[in-house]
């Protein structure tokens, strides 16, 4: 076993909100002024999605704020493309300010959101960042050959649910767009691929953890993989582990609001090695595991596969 479930899963759930909510999931967590901040996904008791906030002193016991931390905007470009609701976010901190994209849902379909914070009590949007359908974009946390570097996935006919890559220089216009990554055939991702958690440098690649998604009688499977992108020029994988890292085995996992799901928004590196990943059970409570990072790395690097299929 890669990853060791923290033994006091799950770690949030909807009981633990002061507000109404359904569920408590899908969570972005970053370190900022000595604590875990997370940001997570809720859907309201009219079933459209909110985003909350929690913090933490240890990555492991958190407490939610009284108030939402962000809402759909109700006013302004925004308004129309978040109308049906606010999803999945991701946090990287560049350039002194925390980063923070989220699926903007609406009649349009679901398009992309970026947003900014220096302190995690104010709040800017900046831009919607792509057309629809795009969900699970994750920015690099730092900027490559001097642009902002993105990975995404759009949904084509052509090539469904695969992960691609984009720069911007300015965080509002993308471009330089290429496929890295696609689903492999009969594997346990073969249906569909997203960007997980922001990758995370170390000495041998960015490490992404992504998920992956299997057909089956009785419903679709959602597991966690990862794979390792070069430093310099991430377009290009170095290496991609053909087995999974983490599947739903607990009942908080298999039974919830989406049976069968550990969906990952969040990883945070720690100095002495190790990593915290969070990862939503069931689309209905917040999970953490820990392991080495160069478990992970390795994990990639022994068993690796064409990231291409």
């Amino acid at each position: 076993m890669l990853i060791e479930r923290y033994i006091n899963n799950p770690i949030l759930t909807r009981e633990d909100v002061p507000y109404p909510v359904a569920t408590v999931h899908n969570a972005a967590v970053i370190k900022y002024d000595g604590k875990y901040i997370m940001i997570f996904r809720s859907h309201k008791l009219n079933g459209r999605s909110i985003l909350g906030k929690a913090t933490s002193s240890d990555g492991f016991n958190f407490k939610v704020n009284k108030k939402p931390f962000m809402l759909p905007a109700v006013k302004g470009i925004f308004s129309e493309y978040e109308a049906y609701g606010i999803e999945d976010p991701r946090i990287v901190y560049v350039d002194g300010e925390f980063l923070i994209t989220y699926s903007a849902y609406s009649k349009h379909g679901v398009r992309i959101g970026l947003a900014k914070t220096k302190d995690f009590q104010s709040i800017e949007r900046v831009s919607l960042i792509t057309e629809a359908d795009y969900r699970n974009v994750v920015i690099f946390p730092e900027k490559i050959g001097g642009l902002y570097a993105r990975l995404d996935r759009p949904h084509s006919e052509i090539s469904p649910w695969s992960i691609w890559i984009s720069y911007s220089p300015d965080l509002k216009y993308w471009g330089e767009s290429k496929l890295i990554m696609k689903p492999m055939q009969y594997h346990w991702d073969e249906m569909k691929i997203g960007p997980g958690a922001p990758p995370i440098k170390t000495t041998h690649g960015w490490l992404h953890i992504y998920h992956g998604v299997f057909p089956t009688m009785d419903g679709s499977v959602y597991r966690l993989g990862a794979a390792i992108h070069d430093l310099e020029d991430p377009s290009v994988i170095l290496a991609v582990g053909d087995d999974w890292i983490l599947q739903p085995e607990e009942d908080y996992e298999i039974t919830g609001y989406v049976h069968n799901v550990v969906f990952c928004c969040g990883a945070v590196p720690e100095d002495d090695g190790s990593m915290k990943i969070y990862w939503g059970g069931a689309d209905n409570v917040m999970c953490v595991g820990t392991v080495k990072i160069q478990k992970l790395v390795d994990h990639c690097f022994d068993n690796s596969r064409n990231p291409l299929g």
